[in-house]
């Protein structure tokens, strides 16, 4: 029977078991999944001496503009196909999909076939993630959403925080392919929740068929300022995207992050634990998981009040400033200065362009307009692949002038500011840029 009773109130106590099962869902999904790209790209190209696989940076490159576009661009048509099929039906299918993209990634050391594989992966979490949205948004009511989707996006960083810091330095140190097989049983035992413990909440009372939905990207490509306004912002993301490749070969290759690791083994051993704590490529990850979940609620409260897209240029600004902070020097606390910095700014910007388009989309169609948002991540992720893989063969591997790689990245933001400033004075509409 679908699930369909809520509470009317507006506490932890008002959520359905549905609505605590896919939070759960979506704490190992995002872990098993951050787990993995916070390492993925170091562990691509590491020499196969070293128990990575060998391949050129400009091969990853084209990976990753390749699977990451498709996270962002396959929930347009896997919200219709749930809607239609069932949710469960749709899980049952991206759980097991996606375990099984991991663990033939453990096994295989050829491009074509982790190619093939990381695409099984990318598919099954395309699948995923708006069915999550969808059971949440059916599970919640107009009392509960607000704190009902909080808890949902803390679940993912909170996800993206404890796996890469916890599990990957310990299974990495066993073999490189345990990440990926604990990746495919993190995903894998999802089936068994969606069986016995998820049931298919109520269906809404209309779907859109595919070729609706389809139709609907006509009908927003048609609206100038809004793709303008997606083209401009996906650029300030193409330097998020560095985050999971760029970064982590610079960190790799680069910086001697002893200080920090002197720093953090000193407060371990004041707490009574003595360790040889080293801070390693999937701590990027954990960094910028752990600012999200720190101060994530002190941001939003303070920009609450502001308008929509000052605020974003803001938040973009101080990304930049990040960026540009790495060119600086090598030194670990430059390295870790500049990463917070930017999550500040991603942190500040993200939710306030989700509340723009919400405000610059027509009144009629401000879901349609919400769902495509995410064309951002797209040319993104598509650009930043590959444009990332070869400035850093040219910049750093071959001229060893890293400096260059981040302040091309940060003219890139400049561009973002400039294009936003341009586009507030003269398309944007008043009451958004006051």
């Amino acid at each position: 029977m679908a699930s369909i009773s809520k509470s009317q109130g507006n506490g932890f106590r008002s959520f359905t078991k549905n609505y605590w099962t896919v939070i759960l869902m979506e704490f190992f999904e995002r872990g098993s999944y951050y787990g993995v790209m916070s390492v993925l790209s170091v562990y691509l190209v590491m020499n196969t001496s070293d128990g990575g696989l060998g391949f050129s940076k400009e091969s990853v490159g084209v990976i990753k503009s390749t699977i990451t576009p498709l996270l962002y661009l396959l929930p347009i048509l896997s919200g219709a196909l749930a809607d239609r099929f069932g949710y469960r039906r749709m899980l049952m299918f991206a759980f097991s999909i996606m375990s099984t993209g991991y663990f033939l990634t453990s096994l295989f050391s050829s491009y074509s076939l982790v190619f093939m594989s990381l695409l099984l992966m990318a598919v099954g979490a395309g699948l995923f993630k708006p069915v999550i949205a969808g059971t949440i948004s059916r599970e919640t009511n107009e009392n509960n959403s607000g704190l009902g989707f909080g808890i949902f996006y803390w679940s993912i960083n909170l996800g993206a925080f404890i796996f890469p810091l916890i599990f990957i330095p310990y299974l990495k140190g066993i073999s490189w392919s345990y990440i990926f097989i604990m990746a495919a049983i993190g995903t894998g035992w999802l089936l068994l929740l969606n069986i016995f413990v998820y049931t298919e909440p109520r269906r809404p009372e209309s779907s859109k068929s595919l070729k609706e939905v389809l139709s609907g990207i006509v009908l927003v490509l048609k609206d100038f300022r809004f793709v303008l306004m997606i083209a401009i912002y996906s650029m300030f993301w193409i330097l998020y995207f560095q985050m999971f490749d760029t970064v982590l070969w610079y960190l790799t290759d680069y910086v001697d992050m002893t200080p920090v690791n002197r720093v953090v083994n000193g407060l371990l051993s004041t707490f009574g634990f003595q360790g040889q704590w080293k801070f390693e490529a999937e701590h990027v990850t954990v960094i910028n998981a752990g600012t999200i979940i720190a101060l994530q609620l002190v941001i939003s409260n303070i920009v609450k009040n502001k308008k929509a897209l000052p605020t974003m240029i803001f938040g973009i600004a101080l990304g930049t400033i990040g960026m540009a902070i790495l060119s600086l020097s090598m030194h670990a606390w430059v390295f870790v200065a500049g990463l917070i910095i930017f999550s500040l700014g991603e942190m500040t910007a993200h939710p306030k362009f989700l509340s723009y388009v919400a405000f610059i989309a027509p009144a009629d169609k401000k879901a349609l307009y919400q769902g495509y948002s995410f064309l951002y991540g797209v040319i993104g992720s598509g650009v930043g692949g590959i444009l990332g893989a070869l400035l850093y063969v040219r910049f750093v591997d071959g001229w060893k002038r890293p400096d260059l790689l981040w302040l091309t990245f940060s003219m890139i933001g400049v561009l973002t500011i400039i294009g936003l400033l341009l586009y507030n004075k003269y398309l944007a509409p008043k009451a958004a840029s006051r």
